[in-house]
């Protein structure tokens, strides 16, 4: 008996001692908009890390919250090559998209924006009526072809409006009006909608797994739907906004199949995401919404990556009152394990001492080495995360040999 507290009391300094001196790392930010994708940051902050802890395990798990980034986020991880298909745009103009797909072949991951993405019909005037998600479907299309058994499908910083109309329409499906014509493509023409033809869709598009990840919770109408809160910004003026929003409470009363289930789909929060993409997909393909952080989450592995993790390093370009709510440096914090040092890196940090303690964070550090515009931390944003990411290791590192 003496002999087994004996070996107890001395092996358990042993391994804290061995545990501060080899933690496990890992590392898993988003991208620093504009200035570092997340698997560059990721990289820097596996650079400092191993500055403080040259012998630590240190792991890189470039993450994001299912908008702008993902894609490569994924391909990162996965370790696959970024795939490109002929498409078009959001106004029906040729145009080239990137995807990704799965080592195993059977997942594919579609950015929405690389075919109805404002930038892309920025080169002439908005047409918010007229805009579509045609495009997006043909990216459908193509990993259908190639035998994917799930999508992901990643939406925001659209300039359609159309409930995922050409999304369908792409892949078989016709909406037409009362006179069995299809409608004008585009948001413009839902109200016209009297009836979906499926008689044409590609059945994959009904056996595959649909998986759409949303940032917002807005309703697809209203006055915080898609039409009212994000129409503006594809150039929607009031007249434009009051037939989007109309279209698209027309074309939930088509899909649904009473009153009452029309007025449950215009309700549903996230339905307004990226012009209503999720209305039509959820009703005739069983598409699930979920939200962005955790589809990446599950698709990385996050919650078996930071199982025995002693520190996680995560961050993003502004660390704020949003980032805690679904955004990448929320998931990771709540993936971590409690005993695990969470550091967030940021290019800002907008939260107190006592607002990051409440939230599980032990610390959080702005990339500014001192006053510096914006220019200036972008061009050299990977040196200064991996600089930050020495100090904040070599600080805990310091702290654990006090103990």
């Amino acid at each position: 008996m003496s002999d087994t507290s004996s070996t107890h009391s001395t092996s358990a300094p042993a391994a804290r001692t061995a545990a501060a001196a080899y933690p496990r790392i890992v590392c898993a930010p988003d991208s620093f908009k504009g200035s570092a994708s997340a698997p560059a940051a990721a990289a820097a902050l596996a650079r400092g890390a191993r500055t403080a802890y040259p012998h630590a395990a240190v792991t890189e798990l470039p993450f994001a919250d299912g908008g702008e980034g993902t894609l490569d986020a994924l391909l990162a991880v996965w370790g696959t090559p970024r795939r490109t298909v002929d498409t078009v745009d959001a106004l029906g103009r040729a145009a080239s998209a990137a995807f990704g797909i799965s080592p195993d072949g059977t997942t594919a991951v579609i950015e929405a924006a690389q075919a109805n993405g404002l930038p892309q019909v920025s080169d002439v005037p908005l047409q918010p009526e007229r805009a579509d998600t045609f495009g997006v479907g043909l990216i459908a299309r193509a990993v259908l072809d190639l035998g994917v058994e799930e999508i992901l499908l990643c939406i925001g910083g659209s300039a359609s409006t159309d409930g995922g109309v050409g999304i369908a329409a792409a892949l078989g499906a016709r909406f037409v009006d009362a006179g069995g014509a299809s409608v004008t493509p585009g948001g413009g023409g839902l109200a016209a909608v009297a009836a979906v033809d499926t008689t044409d869709l590609d059945p994959r598009a009904r056996t595959v797994r649909w998986r759409i990840a949303v940032d917002v919770d807005n309703p697809l109408t209203g006055p915080r739907g898609a039409a009212a809160v994000f129409g503006p910004q594809k150039g929607a003026d009031a007249e434009s906004v009051t037939v989007l929003d109309t279209g698209l409470g027309h074309l939930a009363e088509v899909l649904a199949a009473s009153p009452t289930e029309a007025e449950a789909l215009a309700a549903t929060p996230g339905f307004g995401a990226a012009g209503g993409i999720p209305l039509v997909l959820t009703t005739l393909f069983g598409a699930e919404v979920v939200p962005g952080s955790t589809m990446v989450a599950e698709t990385v592995g996050l919650a078996a990556a930071l199982a025995e993790a002693d520190i996680v390093l995560t961050g993003e370009g502004s660390f704020d009152s949003q980032s805690l709510g679904g955004k990448v440096v929320a998931a990771v914090r709540h993936h971590a394990p409690a005993s695990a040092r969470v550091i967030v890196i940021a290019g800002r940090v907008g939260l107190s001492p006592a607002q990051c303690r409440e939230a599980g964070i032990t610390a959080a550090l702005s990339i500014a080495p001192g006053p510096a515009d914006l220019t200036t931390l972008s061009e050299r944003a990977e040196a200064l995360i991996e600089d930050t990411a020495a100090h904040a290791c070599a600080l805990v590192a310091a702290g654990s040999t006090t103990q």
